[in-house]
């Protein structure tokens, strides 16, 4: 099996402007998702960028980057820009990282690479279980249910399934088992990318701000699993930053 990683590197970020370029232990954290991504058997790693600086940046360490346009609405419309530009076929699978992984687990990303190819599905991602009741309530934490067959049934902001027993009081404590959340990592075919940019926006991908609904709406399959390994956070602030420096030095210790 070959796949592709494409990883997106916008240089705006509100809450941690030029992220991508953020130091981590003397290398940008651009270059650590790079570094576990060229780690997980693909064939190739593509890094996808909207700004100089950032691909002046990733020119050092590797010539796989390309400048794409500043005017995408998604992620997923930078995706189809770099299946054009790299000419890909359309069975070709690509997995998409998000460039602010710096701890990404490289098994993580051959797994969902693996899931879409063993089956018949436009698309694949992974879910983890959920271990804290708190995350069940929080609209942050996406939570997903899933058919026998490893199907993606929904995806939702609200408690799913919502445990009647308990969430209405006739019981106490509340059984985590049924939680799982959402894991920001998907595998394509690269035709299907060229595809879900053409289908309209769904109501309930703009209700719930969620826009993976979009392909559920138009009655594609989306395949899910519990990922094998948790992933770590990932970093939107300065306090994620620092506790990703902190987490890396007390690791290589």
């Amino acid at each position: 099996m070959e796949f592709v990683v494409v990883i997106p590197a916008r240089y705006a970020s509100s809450r941690l402007p030029g992220k991508p370029l953020a130091d981590i232990c003397g290398k940008p954290m651009i270059q650590h998702v790079y570094e576990k991504a060229c780690l997980s058997g693909a064939s190739k790693v593509v890094i996808a960028t909207d700004h100089q600086k950032v691909f002046d940046a990733v020119s050092t360490f590797t010539s796989d980057v390309l400048m794409t346009r500043e005017d995408h609405q998604s992620g997923t419309e930078r995706l189809a820009e770099v299946v054009d530009l790299l000419k890909l076929d359309n069975n070709t699978i690509v997995v998409n990282v998000q460039g602010d992984e710096p701890l990404l687990a490289p098994e993580n990303v051959s797994q969902v690479a693996t899931l879409l190819n063993e089956s018949t599905a436009p698309m694949a991602t992974l879910s983890v279980a959920i271990e804290e009741q708190e995350d069940v309530f929080n609209p942050n934490a996406v939570k997903v249910v899933s058919d026998i067959n490893k199907n993606a049934l929904y995806f939702s902001r609200a408690s799913i399934p919502f445990d009647r027993s308990a969430m209405m009081g006739e019981q106490s404590t509340l059984d985590l088992t049924p939680f799982q959340r959402h894991v920001g990592i998907y595998a394509y075919r690269a035709g299907f990318i060229k595809q879900y940019i053409e289908l309209s926006v769904s109501p309930l991908e703009q209700l719930e701000s969620l826009e993976q609904l979009r392909v559920l709406y138009h009655g594609y399959n989306i395949k899910i699993e519990q990922a094998h390994i948790t992933p770590q956070a990932g970093v939107d602030t300065p306090e994620d930053l620092a506790k990703v420096i902190s987490y890396l030095q007390s690791n290589h210790a």
